[in-house]
């Protein structure tokens, strides 16, 4: 499968933005959890929000109140719409998906990431 993210960018403190990421596939496949991870500089990855194919959330306590994560299983895409940003936000942003091709194991793949940028 291949996952393409889009909608990162520049934005000032207190603003925000919507981060999707779309999955593709040539061969039958299922999506179990989907979810957002960043990476800051000179930091480690970190997750930031996950929902479940029955629509089950978890977030980052950093950013609970203000990130939602959605998506949609018929489109085979995620969304994150992220409110009230800090310059803390500041990070590249992966999606993120565990999935089984049809009679295969479980496994997971990464989008490409994408650059949110949060002046303040």
């Amino acid at each position: 499968v291949q996952l393409q993210a889009s909608g990162g960018g520049l934005v000032q403190a207190g603003g925000s933005l919507s981060l999707s990421c779309v999955v593709s596939g040539r061969s039958p496949f299922s999506i179990n959890d989907m979810g957002w991870h960043r990476q800051a500089p000179g930091k480690q990855r970190e997750l930031v929000a996950t929902i479940t194919s029955s629509g089950i959330t978890n977030y980052a306590d950093s950013v609970k109140g203000r990130f939602t994560i959605s998506r949609d299983n018929a489109r085979n895409t995620v969304w994150l719409q992220m409110n009230r940003l800090e310059p803390d936000d500041t990070a590249v942003y992966y999606c993120n998906i565990d999935w089984n091709p049809r009679g295969g194991s479980r496994r997971s793949s990464w989008g490409q990431g994408t650059q949110v940028t949060v002046s303040s």
